[in-house]
């Protein structure tokens, strides 16, 4: 089977390195935020150009823990987009927030600005734009509305490190990101792990409190906080990843204008959009067309893995039923749950195996209505 994703084949030749940093720390004794954990929150600082990084267990504190440090929680409300992971709405409604959900855009699935004013009412007090499959949104127009309406920008930038906007990399656009180094993500490690970035000193010096326990200082707790620290062997794998993820990236980037090339001419399918003011790092490499099912299945028949991104929008989640949210209301985001389908897409995946895939695409006949 031709996965979607194969973390394995990253880490594989650079297994040697990984073993001994894992060595290195277990020998160290030093297992909690010790020297791994801050030299790799410098090292992100420094590539992408903020003054700060804060080192969490996960992506979805990252985006909890960002939200509670700029003090958002009961009473608020926080626009994002009803197109992603669940834990971008998840994150807002475990600090006591409500979810106000929008549309996106049918060429670049991310949140679409043109429907964040219509929505701000008094009660708003930030906007969660997501880079999604590693392109990022249109900052400058949602930065404009923000900075208008006193509003705090979180970037979800869990799917795009890396990526850029306007020559700037994502995770210095916003007042705050959030990135997840799930084994799946273009930067990762064989755990979970998180990272928050900011520029803002006040906002960073809570994380670190909330982080551990709302403590500043051991065993003297300032307010009630999260246990939430990345541990030492997973920094450690992270920086080694770190030096090659601009040469995993540009794998990505290069495998995806392959297959933009070679299926542009495919009538039942649809390849993704890239923006030309932004660089795309292709977290997924997703697909639409009508005949989703149809070809999920010949491309399964043929050993091709493929995956469904995202098969609900949040507001029709069950766990959102509450907000009333109806079939219909984000006509966009349910159209891209029918027809969107992932193919794989990975910096190890070889010419043979991609060929596969595209001449797969290239035989399938489907039965127009």
């Amino acid at each position: 089977m031709i996965p979607i994703s194969n973390p394995r084949s990253q880490l594989i030749p650079i297994e040697a390195e990984i073993l001994s940093a894992i060595k290195d720390v277990l020998q160290s004794g030093n297992y909690i935020l010790g020297e791994n954990v801050s030299t790799l929150e410098a090292e992100i600082a420094k590539k992408l150009q903020v003054s700060e990084c804060i080192a969490v267990a996960n992506g979805t504190d990252a985006l909890t823990l960002a939200l509670h440090a700029c003090g958002i929680g009961e009473g608020d409300e926080v626009i994002t987009t009803t197109f992603s992971f669940f834990a971008t709405a998840e994150a807002i409604s475990r600090v006591g927030a409500k979810v106000i959900f929008i549309d996106v855009d049918e060429k670049t699935f991310n949140l679409d600005h043109n429907k964040i004013l219509e929505n701000i009412t008094t009660a708003t007090k930030a906007i969660i734009p997501v880079h999604l499959f590693g392109q990022p949104a249109n900052m400058n127009e949602i930065n404009k509305i923000a900075s208008e309406h006193n509003l705090r920008v979180i970037e979800d930038a869990c799917q795009a490190f890396g990526a850029m906007y306007q020559g700037k990399p994502v995770g210095s656009l916003g007042d705050v990101a959030c990135f997840s180094f799930f084994p799946t993500k273009n930067l990762s490690t064989i755990g979970d792990g998180g990272i928050i970035t900011t520029s803002d000193p006040t906002i960073a010096k809570r994380i670190r409190s909330l982080r551990a326990h709302g403590s500043k200082k051991k065993y003297f707790h300032d307010e009630i906080g999260y246990n939430s620290r990345l541990d030492e062997i997973h920094a450690a794998i992270i920086r080694i990843c770190l030096e090659h993820i601009d040469d995993w990236n540009e794998k990505r980037k290069s495998l995806a204008a392959r297959y933009n090339k070679k299926l542009k001419d495919i009538h039942i399918i649809k390849t993704p959009f890239a923006s030309n003011q932004s660089t795309h790092v292709y977290h997924l490499y997703c697909l639409e067309s009508e005949y989703r099912e149809k070809i999920i299945e010949e491309l399964y028949k043929q050993n091709i893995q493929t995956g469904i991104y995202y098969p609900c929008s949040i507001h029709l989640q069950k766990a959102y039923k509450h907000l009333a949210y109806q079939v219909g209301d984000f006509p966009i985001a349910e159209s891209l749950s029918k027809k969107l389908f992932a193919i794989p897409l990975y910096p190890a995946l070889s010419y043979k195996d991609q060929d596969k895939v595209i001449n797969a695409l290239k035989t399938i006949k489907v039965c127009h209505s």
